[in-house]
């Protein structure tokens, strides 16, 4: 009989359900990092609905609670792209950030610039408008360049648009992008192997994100160093070491 109780009360045990909010508040945010922190920016893309949204949706309406935590964590740890790469919303006069609510955008610390796609003649949708929602960001604290491609070197000649037109491009996307959200404190620079940091695309990005005193730092994939550097911005000007 003892046994029996003892099985019983084992059962009514098992069978209550685990309080996720009983939790302390690190443990719950270390758990939505977890499920919700992508390894790469954010950006429109058609996989997007197989890959993010089923478990983005899945915890955004689990609550109203566990949502107001939930999407902090999802836009305030991720980085999100500007303005889209793939081939289905290249030409969009919608990025990604323009589609978000206004309160989500208001969450968002990092954001991402590929800039090279489109060197030829950039699509329209990539413009620096109130339409795009940047004045809303106001939690926005780091910006993130990435360039493919610099057209003013020599082997673009019989392609480019002019030596300069691209740099002015790009100058004008990343003036626009710092004048829109003055929050921004850091701008991170990266490129591919072909992309030197005294060339004519990245001295005037340097120049510019100096100006406005940014701390500059160097992205992983061209294996920039701050101690190592081979180009310095001193009074709006580039020098080369």
């Amino acid at each position: 009989m003892a046994a029996d109780n003892s099985d019983a009360e084992s059962s009514v045990a098992e069978d209550i359900p685990f309080s996720f909010f009983d939790l302390p508040a690190e443990l719950r945010i270390r758990i939505y990092e977890m499920l919700l922190v992508q390894p790469k920016p954010i950006d429109l893309d058609p996989g997007n609905p197989s890959r993010l949204s089923p478990l983005i949706l899945s915890l955004f309406l689990t609550s109203h609670r566990v949502h107001e935590e939930a999407y902090h964590v999802f836009y305030g740890r991720n980085t999100f792209r500007l303005f889209p790469l793939h081939g289905r919303f290249f030409h969009s006069r919608w990025p990604l950030l323009a589609r978000l609510p206004r309160r989500y955008r208001a969450a968002i610390t990092s954001v991402d610039v590929r800039l090279g796609p489109g060197w030829t003649a950039p699509p329209k949708g990539w413009r620096v408008n109130r339409r795009l929602g940047l004045a809303d960001c106001v939690a926005l604290r780091e910006l993130k360049v990435f360039v493919e491609v610099d057209p003013s070197d020599d082997c673009f000649r019989d392609f480019r648009v002019s030596k300069s037109f691209y740099t002015h491009f790009c100058r004008d996307l990343l003036v626009g992008i710092m004048n829109q959200v003055p929050s921004i404190e850091t701008v991170e620079f990266d490129a591919y192997p072909a992309v030197s940091r005294s060339a004519p695309l990245m001295s005037e990005l340097l120049t510019q994100a100096k100006a406005r005193q940014k701390r500059i730092l160097w992205g992983p994939e061209r294996g920039w160093k701050q101690d190592t550097v081979d180009s310095t911005v001193e009074n709006g000007a580039v020098a080369v070491a």
